[in-house]
């Protein structure tokens, strides 16, 4: 249910259409959508993946949304429990997959998203630790920072966008989060982009939106970051230790 209501967030806010439509059409033949074409994940398989009234093909990225939707809510209870943390997850879940939908479909991550969900996710972040305001505060400002510099030593390639909601990231996950978050990002688009471009699906130039992998990442800094960090400054000791053998 979550999943429905983010893919039309996502797909009707940056055309400022959110309250044009009270209920859900479809894009091709604008027929009115019945509440047993709006089943998650079920209608899109008994529809056989295409409009029942024009035929045209629905977008896998419905059922997708939905279904990991569920699973980042279950995953975030199952982490977190009942507590801050885990409304803060949710928040910061909902907020994520909203952007994967906008800038996958549009390749835009819009400042009224953004700016709707950045001062809850501040104050819950505050209200669920005891760190400091201005140490929050110094998460987002250091992904702003972070993904500036970037553009500026690539030249271009990332937008405005993705800078903004780097900066949102840090609020929540601080500012090794950020690191680690731009680590898997860069590496999971990539691979990505490379085997997009073996199977033909595009081309070496044409630009590949990077907010999903953003996401991704900042979900994997959010759940298991501390674990990662841990993990990896633990190998490296050791390998520093071997070699001072």
């Amino acid at each position: 249910m979550f999943g429905s209501f983010f893919n039309v967030v996502g797909i009707r806010v940056p055309l400022r259409g959110f309250l044009q439509h009270t209920r859900s059409i479809c894009p091709h033949c604008l027929h009115t959508l019945s509440w047993y074409e709006l089943i998650p994940v079920l209608s899109y398989f008994l529809q056989l993946a295409k409009c029942r009234q024009c035929s045209q093909p629905i977008s896998p990225l419905y059922p997708i949304v939905e279904c990991s939707t569920a699973i980042l809510f279950t995953v975030s209870f199952h982490h977190f429990g009942l507590s801050g943390s885990f409304l803060l997850s949710l928040l910061f879940t909902s907020l994520l997959m909203i952007i994967i939908v906008t800038d996958l479909y549009y390749m835009l991550i819009p400042d009224k998203i953004l700016l709707l969900f950045t001062p809850f996710l501040f104050l819950l972040r505050l209200i669920e630790t005891s760190i400091p305001w201005y140490e929050v505060l110094f998460g987002g400002l250091f992904g702003l920072v972070s993904l500036a510099i970037i553009i500026l030593l690539s030249g271009g390639g990332i937008g405005a966008g993705d800078m903004k909601l780097i900066g949102v990231m840090g609020i929540v996950i601080g500012w090794q989060g950020v690191l680690l978050t731009l680590c898997i990002a860069a590496l999971l688009g990539v691979v990505v982009g490379y085997c997009l471009i073996m199977a033909k699906v595009t081309r070496r130039q044409q630009p590949i939106p990077f907010a999903p992998f953003l996401a991704v990442a900042a979900l994997i800094s959010l759940f298991w970051g501390e674990d990662i960090i841990q993990t990896y400054f633990t190998l490296w000791k050791s390998a520093f230790l071997f070699f001072c053998r």
